[in-house]
């Protein structure tokens, strides 16, 4: 009886070898995919040098007509054909896969097969950006630049920019102390609603409720009812706080619920041996959370962190709602006097530089903690 790994009567040694090699017959040449990739390369490089012609003529139009214009157009037109270059890569390995069939190498035909179609897909992913990015720009430059001067007016951006960035640093003092206030109420909210016994159980009832009402409540609904409700409740000490504060506190409620979940996650993504462990040890609840749990937790959570802070610090766009003049209600005031948009594009390119470098230390972080685990690293 044969072995199920034996190799089939008749296909031991070259001839067998070559008679493995031969089921499904000699490959082909990608046409198909090489042609559809040639048609996309023709017609994104001539969108783009059409483009870049519309552009010239805006550039001469504002007499803008120096030197580095006509540089500047040669340099763009030769850069938006660099997509040829991988077409004719894929051109190469088609003719390679020619050669090979011609003298009955079907080893090395498949294999130049399989670089061309991977060369043909490349070249079409390269090109599909290409195209949509000429799309983007051929947006900006409709109806007579009507979308850039709404939104990209560039002296109008340089002579607000002062004001605006004056009032961004409201934005980034309310999220730095509310980030401080939302790491330690996330947590007491966190440890509550993990309280454990009969004798948490009102303390558990409490903070998951909490939890609950404000994740469903809109944050600009909560800043407006803090920041106009308190002032008019009349309670000392309250009554008399800044607006900036009054934010806050609006804040740090809203986005403390969602920190605390982080957190709860956190602490029971650690195994219960460990908790049993410190417990067997002799201590008590709440040395077992900050001394063996919170410190292992804790470091789980970072990324999900960092990103319900990224998600803070745009929700201080917000405030506007109460009338503290940060960034966003600046440049509406610039909107309304300008009849311009250019202000507002200032500040999101100012949440932009801020935000950006932050989502990517959150996804090398991520990345990172993905490694370990697949590693067995704790």
């Amino acid at each position: 009886m044969r072995h199920p790994i034996d190799p089939m009567p008749g296909t031991a040694g070259p001839a067998g070898r070559e008679r493995r090699l031969d089921i499904g017959g000699m490959p082909s040449m990608p046409t198909a995919l090489f042609l559809c990739a040639l048609a996309a390369v023709a017609l994104t490089i001539a969108s783009s040098w059409y483009t870049i012609g519309a552009l010239r003529a805006v550039l001469l139009a504002n007499k803008l007509d120096g030197v580095w214009v006509p540089a500047g157009m040669v340099v763009l037109g030769l850069a938006s054909a660099w997509i040829a270059l991988p077409l004719y890569r894929t051109f190469k390995r088609c003719r390679e896969v020619r050669a090979a069939a011609a003298r009955s190498d079907i080893v090395a035909a498949r294999v130049a097969r399989s670089q061309a179609r991977v060369q043909g897909w490349i070249v079409l992913g390269y090109t599909l950006t290409q195209f949509i990015c000429v799309l983007a720009l051929q947006f900006l430059l409709a109806n007579n630049q009507a979308v850039a001067k709404t939104f990209f007016f560039v002296p109008l951006i340089v002579n607000t920019f002062p004001l605006v960035l004056q009032a961004f640093w409201i934005n980034v003092k309310i999220f730095m102390i509310a980030e401080v206030f939302v790491l330690i109420w996330g947590l007491i909210v966190a440890l509550a609603m993990l309280a454990p016994g009969e004798a948490g159980k009102p303390l558990r009832v409490l903070a998951t409720a909490y939890v609950d009402i404000f994740r469903a409540m809109p944050a600009v609904l909560v800043i407006y009812l803090v920041g106009f409700g308190l002032p008019l409740t009349g309670v000392p000490i309250l009554k008399d706080l800044s607006l900036t504060t009054y934010v806050v506190i609006a804040l740090t409620l809203t986005v403390g619920a969602y920190v605390a979940e982080i957190y709860r996650a956190g602490i029971q993504g650690i195994h219960w041996s460990q908790t049993a462990a410190a417990r067997s040890l002799g201590l008590s609840h709440m040395q077992t959370m900050r001394f063996v749990v919170l410190p292992q937790g804790i470091r789980h959570i970072i990324p999900p962190l960092l990103n319900a802070f990224i998600a803070l610090q745009k929700d201080t766009a917000l405030v506007n709602v109460v009338g503290v003049i940060d960034s966003f209600n600046q440049s509406m005031v610039l909107a309304s006097n300008y009849y311009n948009l250019s202000a507002a594009t200032t500040v999101a390119l100012l949440f932009i530089i801020i935000s950006v470098p932050q989502v990517r230390l959150v996804e090398r972080m991520a990345k990172r903690d993905r490694a370990r685990m697949r590693a067995g690293g704790a």
